[in-house]
């Protein structure tokens, strides 16, 4: 079988490569752009010099790098998209991006499988009751222009292909993963709080973490993929025995670094968010809306995190949270130190 994976030469793209060596894949096709950093391409192939990677260098705002990326490929892995930036760039690089491939597998001879990587941040969270559990059916995000542009962008991007797979019969499946965290990943997760004018904010408190270590996330992918009664639904990702975000703020304090941190209840949270809404809206954008009251019942309210969906194929968090925080805090920590 020829597999691609978008996105390849990222945190997540990398690992899920990885995994696809260690489970039998001898043929890998890793799109990324002119001039990527291909370090941890460069140690799979170490690793497993069996493998074939073949390096597909090319952009998915492309329709014709799209259409040479997927010729051939049996499955695709899609997990491409903008993290930050500016709305256009989120738009074209998440959405765009995304429709080109989806017109690429659509106009093929023989249109490749697709599991394409969604995020949590599609749930619409500010009308869900806190304290409840979050699965496959929670509603999806009612009103994305009051979210950030990651949020807006990946609703948008999975909307695209529900409506792909309606129109055109394509076999897709989607997975949303939490907050996906191990080495060389992001240190700490919006959930737990923002770093502001040298202190840390801490706004999760007590909250759960949806936390995902990146080779569970792998795993989930690769599980996803080769079972075919996933074709057409949707998995959450989340690891099982969750720390609060109290508690892996603690650990990660102990471990890697020291912080000045401002602990702040949920209503002192949202008085907060009104007060920079309105200045905000008053100074015409002087202070960026960092907070609003829909955000913040949004992010830092209280849910609990079903996996059931995804243990129905056979998934098991291989590396348990509390040996990934271990695993992720020693990374960060040699990382602070080399600097």
């Amino acid at each position: 079988m020829k597999v691609l994976v978008t996105g390849s030469n990222g945190f997540l793209g990398a690992t899920l490569v990885r995994r696809l060596c260690e489970r039998g894949e001898t043929y890998v096709r890793c799109l990324h752009r002119p001039g990527s950093n291909l370090r941890r391409l460069a140690a799979v192939q170490a690793d497993h010099p069996g493998a074939e990677l073949d390096h597909c260098v090319g952009n998915l705002t492309s329709p014709e790098d799209c259409a040479r990326a997927i010729d051939g490929v049996d499955l695709v892995y899609h997990g491409a998209a903008a993290l930050t930036g500016a709305a256009a760039d989120m738009f074209l690089n998440t959405v765009v991006a995304s429709k080109n491939l989806l017109e690429a597998v659509r106009r093929s001879p023989r249109p490749a499988r697709i599991v394409q990587v969604s995020s949590f941040g599609v749930y619409g969270m500010a009308g869900v009751e806190e304290g409840s559990v979050v699965t496959e059916d929670t509603p999806l995000e009612p009103h994305p222009e009051l979210r950030d542009l990651y949020s807006q962008a990946k609703l948008r991007q999975e909307q695209l292909f529900w409506e792909y797979r309606e129109r055109h019969q394509l076999p897709i499946a989607v997975v949303r993963p939490g907050v996906v965290y191990g080495p060389s990943g992001p240190a700490m997760s919006n959930r737990v709080g923002l770093r502001l004018f040298g202190l840390f904010l801490h706004l999760g408190r007590r909250n759960l973490l949806p936390l995902t270590y990146v080779d569970n996330c792998a795993d989930a992918l690769v599980d996803v993929a080769r079972s075919p009664e996933s074709t057409g639904q949707v998995y959450n990702v989340v690891d099982d025995d969750l720390p609060t975000a109290r508690a892996y703020l603690d650990a990660y304090r102990r471990e890697v670094e020291r912080l000045r941190v401002v602990s702040l209840p949920l209503f002192a949270t949202l008085l907060l968010s009104r007060l920079v809404a309105w200045y905000h809206a008053h100074s015409r954008g002087q202070l960026p809306a960092i907070f609003t009251p829909y955000k913040t019942n949004s992010m830092w309210r209280s849910f609990r995190y079903d996996n059931s969906r995804l243990k129905s194929l056979g998934w098991r968090p291989r590396v348990s949270t509390a040996e990934g925080m271990r695993r992720t805090f020693e990374a960060l920590r040699a990382a602070a130190a080399a600097r």
